[in-house]
């Protein structure tokens, strides 16, 4: 089997990975992150169309000119939108379109123009423009979307004890591989001859779609599926972001109260133990408002929920490493400690102390 032969093959694969993704993804059997997993479907489906003018050539063993389609340019158009929708429904389920949102429509109804004056014959300056409009639209909801993450993997740590599986960290890695990968296909369409990188660039591809299905469906429920839950953890998460955590929600006293009786509670039964401790469960125990306890926390204690848990977690593993008799591995001492893995024990740890487990240990 010759490259091109092969590469044939690979495109074959990437069409068909992309459709059969998107249709679990449209079908949700998890049922978890609905909105976002149906806006993430629809992104999978038109970034299939990329390849679908290769593919329908390996059928028919003829020219098709499949990308000059005016629909399907558009469609292809709105691919970066999309995922910039999926992102933001994964990080806000509550998220809902308003009138002032047409504004998403702003740049596809430009480019649409520009496509219709190139077939009415207006080839200068439309041409040149309806690329440039590809490019901004691309590299301007690419760096939208990568700021969104960004956010939410702060935004979390004032309600999340444990972040690992909610933090989104697959669609930021997968952002930044897309954007080098297009970077080197610009260069090489513009000094090299890009036929010669067409292999190299679908395999890679390849690889970033299988990487795509795994984190996609493993990706578990990020804010609980109690609406009112949801609503008063976003909304706290939001809070963090603007000027109302400066503003007083309780009195100095009732401030002092709250936190003698964090402290009280961290001290003798330990919660920070618990894997899945969270804002919500914390509240309960103190009988205490979600909203109350995190302005404590912020303001108290100047740090976020996950830091504040997570450094006691970090003083009960110190002591369980001193201990020289103890039978425990590091990952022991980790699941003991009230971590879930042994990367976000390691990364915690060493973010607190200055050293790893296993150096600290030492």
């Amino acid at each position: 089997m010759n490259t091109s032969e092969l590469n044939s093959f690979i495109v074959i694969l990437i069409y068909g990975s992309l459709v059969l993704l998107s249709l679990l993804k449209l079908a949700n059997p998890l049922k978890v992150n609905r909105k976002a997993n149906f806006w993430f479907g629809i992104f999978l489906f038109l970034w299939s169309t990329f390849w679908l003018d290769e593919v329908l050539f390996l059928i028919t063993d003829s020219t098709i000119e499949f990308h000059s389609l005016l629909l399907v340019r558009l469609v292809q158009f709105f691919t970066p939108i999309v995922f910039y929708f999926s992102v933001l429904f994964y990080t806000n389920p509550s998220f809902t379109f308003k009138i002032t949102d047409v504004k998403f429509l702003l740049l596809p109804a430009a480019f649409l123009t520009c496509n219709v004056l190139i077939r009415l014959g207006y080839f200068t300056p439309f041409e040149y423009l309806s690329i440039i409009l590809i490019l901004i639209q691309a590299l301007f909801y690419t760096g939208l979307s990568y700021v969104t993450i960004r956010k939410h993997q702060k935004k979390i740590q004032q309600f999340s004890s444990n972040t690992e599986g909610i933090n989104l960290n697959w669609l930021e890695y997968i952002i930044l591989v897309l954007l080098i990968v297009n970077i080197i296909y610009v260069i090489y369409n513009l000094f090299y001859d890009p036929k010669s990188l067409n292999f190299f660039i679908n395999t890679v591809f390849l690889f970033v779609i299988y990487w795509v299905g795994y984190y996609s469906m493993k990706q578990r429920e990020i804010y609980p599926v109690e609406e009112k839950q949801r609503e008063e953890l976003i909304s706290i998460s939001e809070d963090s972001d603007s000027e109302e955590i400066k503003r007083k929600l309780i009195s100095d006293e009732e401030l002092i109260k709250i936190k003698t009786s964090l402290e009280g509670l961290m001290e003798t039964e330990k919660p920070y133990l618990d894997s899945e401790l969270n804002l919500i469960k914390l509240a309960e125990m103190l009988s205490v408002s979600t909203h109350h306890l995190s302005y404590v926390i912020n303001t108290g204690f100047g740090k976020n929920f996950f830091q504040y848990v997570n450094e006691f977690r970090v003083e009960y593993a110190q002591k369980l490493l001193k201990e020289p008799n103890s039978k425990l591995s590091i990952l022991g001492i980790a699941y003991e400690s009230g971590f879930n893995s042994k990367t976000s024990f390691n990364t915690t740890f060493k973010k607190v102390t200055g050293q790893t487990p296993s150096e600290f240990k030492k």
